[in-house]
């Protein structure tokens, strides 16, 4: 299929997963544009040069040049990344620390999370795989406590009840309680 063509297929996929989950919860706005900065020059054609298919090509990029100019790019516009959120701490013996995330972008994060697992995954997806990527990788996140504990009630809720149930309640439990 060539690079160029799969690079745009996963990442319209992905597009098209998270509008789909972010419609099922209620964030029509944030479903339509999520993840318009990987159009960007900047994060596509480095998705395209370092596209494998099976992976991020930004952990690709990583591993090339010790940087990944596309993630570092792509992180800084898209308010639903935990490491958009990271700032200098008021907090005298902390540097930097993760800062609160509005739910409404928490639940995006979410709501990405799941299509990620879901392009990547393919047909051996299960409703695990966000939660079990989560778990892996959590001890390395700067995220605020109160962001990580929903994140991840989300993501056992997920695994334990499935889509159906957990979109609804977003919906209704968190989301209706915002408003």
């Amino acid at each position: 299929m060539g690079r160029f063509w799969g690079h745009l297929r996963t990442i319209n996929h992905h597009k098209y997963l998270v509008m789909k989950h972010c419609f099922k919860v209620g964030l029509y706005k944030q479903g339509l544009l999520h993840d318009m900065s990987k159009y960007s020059p900047t994060e596509f054609l480095a998705g395209v040069r370092y596209y494998q298919g099976m992976r991020s090509p930004n952990e690709a990029e990583r591993e090339d040049k010790g940087v990944s100019l596309a993630w570092l790019h792509h992180k800084g516009r898209n308010k639903h990344h935990l490491e958009y959120w990271i700032d200098y701490s008021l907090e005298k013996d902390k540097q930097m620390t993760g800062q609160k995330m509005p739910v409404k972008y928490v639940i995006e994060m979410f709501c990405d999370r799941v299509a990620a697992s879901k392009n990547y995954n393919g047909e051996n997806y299960t409703d695990a795989d966000a939660y079990n990527y989560y778990r892996r990788s959590k001890e390395h996140y700067m995220i605020h406590p109160e962001t990580a504990a929903l994140l991840e009630k989300l993501l056992i809720m997920l695994k334990d009840k499935g889509e159906k149930e957990t979109f609804a309640y977003i919906r209704r439990e968190i989301l209706k309680k915002k408003k």
